[in-house]
């Protein structure tokens, strides 16, 4: 095998978000953009030599392209096996369950979540370590600060590999196996769920509609949903995971899966509608009638997750993300359980799971899952819905309204303001953490101001350390409002204003979100700004 060292200078906008690193497709195939990055990661760890390196992403456009590299890369950089998902194809939780289940030392998902792909749209690069999940920052951090310093970059000189068949290849020295990107996954869910009960409820007629949003999780679903547990043929609605999504956003929000929330609430709904996003980490639960908040979900899975045989022992604990609403801590208190708030990423998940100190995770952005994986994983909180509704017998509908009645309701929702000018963006956020110290004792529109900060986050199992992760303002009613700045766009910035009041189990339930929220809403304009800082008259997507 000859391998190659190729001449390189440093990019200056590598640093991974979140998310790892997201850019336009235009920008990873600069010439050696890829190369670039991927050896920079490389560079950052040790002890990968000769081990095993999981390699997949959701399809999308420039996926085989950046696979092939990634391979002859790994190849020349000395490890022993590699990983591949038929196609190139394997989810983020898929892909986080074949790095723990095959014990290999990491894994390169190749994604941009739920962004828009084709040659026009995005693509990202993350890395994931040995226990399934996202790269902590000790590593993104290096990974960054290599990427400005790189010089050069190895890569072997062997033809590209055949993604489209299972089975043993070489790339020069090391070994490609590209194997069935759904079988270790669809077995794990059968480890987890009472697929006998969903199998009974599919055969006594419950209906339900799928919508993989031409997505990566089309594969999963179809073999889960139609084959294992009997859903009638058609079930699973755009399957066939395609370049550009076909030509569709693959974000499961009210905006991009609208037609699946119309039949939802048709007169022909069927009992369950569901969906999931590029990359197969993110959900969206409706029922017949009844929109299911993210936040909402994860409380409702979290209180009745003992009825899956996976969780039948019950839950160590929750974690949630700061801005995702206080449904859950609800549960946890009444379970007597830990809860943590954690910062956006679900990297900040991980040593909680580790440590077993938390069971269910989730985030507002429709992002939920447990201590399965290491990644938030849409298909699994869809079959937990499944077996829930299997062994309640009772519709979606019913099930929120008497969880509400039980716990009471947090009223939530979240403003995106998309592509905003990054340079006004910052500076409103910027202003408004400036005047934050004032804000504490003030009383606005009736709410009295309880605290006001910048989130900060302590790891209760490292120590580690994590600043500036969203500006909270907290009302002594128990209302908010957050604001942040996201890191999973790729073009300008995109400002999250998140919106909460909680109404007590004897209070009204029933109002529609937005009216409920709507004094809250109008504070926030005021005191944020957004209009006057931005010159937007309104959010481009509301959740």
């Amino acid at each position: 095998m000859t391998i190659k060292t190729i001449a390189t200078t440093p990019f200056d906008d590598q640093k991974p978000g979140t998310s790892g690193l997201r850019k336009r497709v235009s920008v990873f195939a600069q010439p050696n953009y890829v190369e670039n990055f991927v050896q920079a990661l490389f560079d950052s760890l040790e002890g990968f030599e000769g081990k095993t390196l999981v390699i997949g992403g959701d399809g999308r456009y420039f996926n085989d392209v950046a696979i092939q590299r990634a391979i002859k890369i790994a190849s020349a950089n000395g490890f022993g096996r590699v990983l591949v998902g038929r196609g190139g194809i394997l989810s983020t939780p898929g892909a986080s369950h074949v790095i723990r289940h095959h014990g290999a030392f990491g894994g390169i998902v190749l994604s941009a979540s739920h962004n828009p792909g084709g040659p026009e749209g995005d693509f990202g690069i993350k890395y994931n370590v040995g226990n399934g999940g996202p790269a902590p920052e000790r590593i993104t951090d290096a990974v960054f600060a290599r990427t400005k310093a790189i010089t050069a970059y190895r890569i072997a000189d062997v033809p590209d590999v055949d993604l489209g068949q299972v089975g043993i290849q070489q790339s020069g020295d090391m070994v490609v196996e590209i194997i069935d990107p759904v079988a270790d996954y669809a077995a794990l869910m059968e480890t987890l769920f009472d697929f006998d009960a969903i199998r009974a409820m599919f055969a006594s007629g419950f209906s339900m509609r799928f919508d993989a949003m031409h997505a990566v999780t089309g594969p999963y679903a179809t073999e889960i949903i139609e084959k294992r547990l009997g859903a009638p043929t058609g079930t699973v609605i755009n399957g066939t995971p395609l370049p550009d999504f076909g030509g569709g956003h693959p974000d499961p929000n009210l905006v991009y899966a609208r037609d699946l929330y119309e039949l939802m609430m048709g007169p022909d709904a069927p009992d369950f509608g569901a969906a999931s996003d590029g990359d197969g980490d993110r959900n969206l639960i409706i029922g017949r009638g009844r929109f299911v908040t993210p936040s909402d979900s994860l409380a409702i899975l979290a209180a009745n997750a003992h009825l899956a045989p996976g969780y039948a022992r019950g839950i160590a604990g929750i974690a949630r993300s700061m801005p995702t609403s206080a449904a859950a801590d609800r549960v946890a208190e009444k379970l007597g359980i830990e809860m943590h708030e954690t910062p956006t990423g679900w990297k900040f998940f991980g040593n909680l799971l580790d440590a077993g100190r938390v069971t269910i995770c989730g985030e507002e952005s429709a992002g939920t899952g447990s201590d399965h994986v290491r990644e938030k994983d849409g298909l699994w909180a869809v079959l937990l819905w499944l077996n829930i509704l299997a062994v309640r017998k009772e519709g979606v509908d019913e099930i929120v309204r008497g969880h509400w009645a039980e716990y009471g309701r947090n009223y939530y929702t979240r403003h995106d303001y998309e592509e905003v000018d990054a340079e006004a963006a910052n500076a409103l956020v910027d202003d408004l953490r400036a005047r934050l110290p004032g804000l504490v004792g003030q009383t606005l529109d009736g709410r009295e101001v309880a605290y006001a900060d910048d989130f900060a986050y302590t790891d209760p199992v490292d120590g580690s350390t994590s600043a500036k992760q969203g500006i909270r303002i907290g009302f002594s009613d128990g209302a908010r409002i957050v604001l942040r700045l996201s890191g999973t766009g790729t073009v300008g910035a995109t400002l999250r204003l998140y919106l909460e009041r909680y109404e007590p189990a004897d209070g009204d339930h029933e109002l529609e979100t937005q009216a409920a929220l709507d004094d809250l809403v109008q504070l926030a304009d005021r005191l944020v700004g957004i209009r006057r800082g931005t010159g937007r008259d309104a959010p481009s997507v509301i959740t």
